[in-house]
């Protein structure tokens, strides 16, 4: 191609490249917040019910500070050393933080893949064949110009392409690999809010059922005693024998309340071992004990408009609303042309001694164009299939956002009932210490027998066992709102680990 030739090309190619600045399909833009201003119906009143004072020697008070958010560590809220430990731990040797930090590298990797093809492509090639020609293949007389009969031929050159991409479909594809990425770190995010509060709330499981082992040790030692002196008063005749069937049968159904929560209390330690990254058995738990447990007495709740900017399920939901909708555009692209830049030289040579001589010097520009003509309707389908699947994935997001205000208008609401229920259990429970005293101070007196004694020392240890389990139902969901306002993932850094940063820098 003579240079005059080359002119108008290049002109022309100016001209389509300073045209196609705009890619095609939809520019996202991020769901606007909720408007609303409130986690529970106004017939409810969970705000208040949170703040309800439990009385008695506990003097536990609680109450939901709106408009502030958890931090980073909220574990420690509880106040517990032996706590603390175990979720450093966990973060330390989970696995499954370790996959879902092998992932995000995967996804920025893909995005610098994808990204690599918005630049010129350049390569070398070098080739070394040996041949056989015949002048008759170029129209002249084998015995006027004879050939040899075989020769080597070297050639060695760079080669360039680039792909213009008028219409944008390469730099969705990269918007949508971000998007992608950005959702595997959300997923990370996810994970660690996750791993944190399963932790905690095995944690405070174990406490639990320790402390309701105990209770119903208790329990037992009284109807045990209790069997002993109605059999010794049947001894000598001053018991009848259904009251002999009665005691026995209160040890057995009592007793059959130890096996499950034993078993309880195994799951427990078995499942936060695994959390921990440990064999169930090559670790134990600590022994935790509720009264080293503090019951945080402010508890940290985002106004419902940050609460979309923090939950990591719902910046997931949204990552992968913006890659649908960059697939509309990778969609659309395919409907228009697409051009691509080529160049070559190549030096080529009989002999290697005379490869790189000006004679040898062979070059060549080329631009080639391809338009989709007929398709049978393929690519207006994927299209269409895109902007449906968007459609779909904008509901995702909707149903994501529906359900975690549930799950805090829940929580919120368990808070509430989780403090009548301590407190009414708390009241039980000093009414039956009362009676127990009472009741021994009529023993002392000579004007009762053992038996009422060791009945009202039993409701006692029943009712010591129901405030236990309200109380660790209190923490439990005490936990579970923590979590629910997104576990404090922001103040992390788990992207820290391999020295990377995310794929648009979305942070809350």
């Amino acid at each position: 191609m003579t240079r005059p030739r080359l002119e108008p090309l290049m002109a022309a190619l100016t001209s389509l490249i300073a045209c196609g600045c705009a890619a095609v399909g939809p520019n996202f833009r991020p769901p606007s917040a909720p408007a609303t201003s409130r986690y529970v119906s106004p017939a409810d009143t969970a705000e208040a019910a949170a703040s309800a004072e439990v009385t008695g020697s506990a003097g536990l008070r609680q109450s939901v500070v709106l408009g502030e958010r958890v931090t980073a560590q909220w574990w420690t809220l509880f106040r517990s050393p032996q706590l603390d430990g175990v979720v450093r731990q966990a973060i330390a040797g989970s696995p499954t933080l370790d996959a879902a930090k092998a992932r995000l590298a995967q996804a920025r990797e893909a995005v610098a893949e994808t990204r690599a093809t918005l630049f010129p492509q350049v390569g070398l090639s070098a080739t070394d064949a040996e041949e056989k020609q015949s002048a008759a293949a170029f129209g002249l007389s084998p015995q006027t110009f004879p050939l040899p009969s075989r020769y080597n031929i070297f050639q060695v050159g760079p080669t360039a392409s680039y792909n213009l991409d008028l219409f944008g479909g390469v730099r969705r594809q990269v918007e949508e690999r971000s998007a992608q990425a950005d959702e595997q770190a959300d997923q990370l995010d996810a994970a660690y809010m996750a791993l944190t509060g399963n932790a905690v709330t095995q944690a405070i499981r174990i406490a639990a059922f320790r402390a309701q082992l105990a209770a119903v040790d208790e329990i037992l030692a009284a109807d045990r005693q209790n069997a002993a002196l109605v059999g010794e008063e049947r001894r000598v005749g001053e018991a009848p024998d259904p009251d002999v069937v009665i005691a026995r049968s209160q040890v057995a159904a009592d007793e059959t309340l130890r096996p499950g929560l034993a078993q309880q209390l195994s799951i427990a330690r078995h499942t936060l071992a695994v959390l921990v990254g440990q064999p169930p058995g090559d670790w134990s738990p600590p022994d935790f004990d509720l009264a080293t447990l503090t019951l945080p007495g402010q508890v940290p709740v985002s106004l419902p408009s940050e609460l979309v900017h923090q939950r990591p399920d719902i910046l997931a939901a949204e990552a992968r609303l913006h890659a649908a909708s960059a697939q509309i555009g990778v969609a659309a692209a395919q409907l228009y042309p697409s051009i691509t830049l080529t160049a070559g030289a190549d030096a080529s040579s009989l002999n290697g001694g005379a490869l790189f001589s000006q004679n040898g010097l062979v070059w060549s520009i080329a631009a080639g164009v391809a338009q989709p003509v007929f398709d049978a309707g393929r690519r207006r389908a994927e299209r269409r299939a895109a902007l449906a699947a968007f459609r779909a994935t904008a509901a995702d997001y909707r149903q994501t956002v529906l359900e975690a205000f549930g799950q805090v208008a829940n929580l919120l609401q368990a808070l509430g009932h989780d403090a009548d229920l301590v407190a009414g259990q708390r009241r039980s429970w000093e009414l039956a210490a009362s009676s127990v005293r009472l009741q021994r101070i009529n023993y002392g007196r000579g004007g009762i027998g053992m038996l009422p004694v060791l009945d009202a020392e039993r409701q006692y240890a029943r009712a010591r066992l129901g405030y236990l389990q309200a109380q660790a139902q209190r923490y439990q969901d005490t936990a579970e709102l923590l979590v629910a306002m997104g576990g404090g993932w922001w103040g992390a850094d788990l992207t820290r680990a391999d020295n990377t940063t995310s794929s648009t820098g979305r942070r809350p």
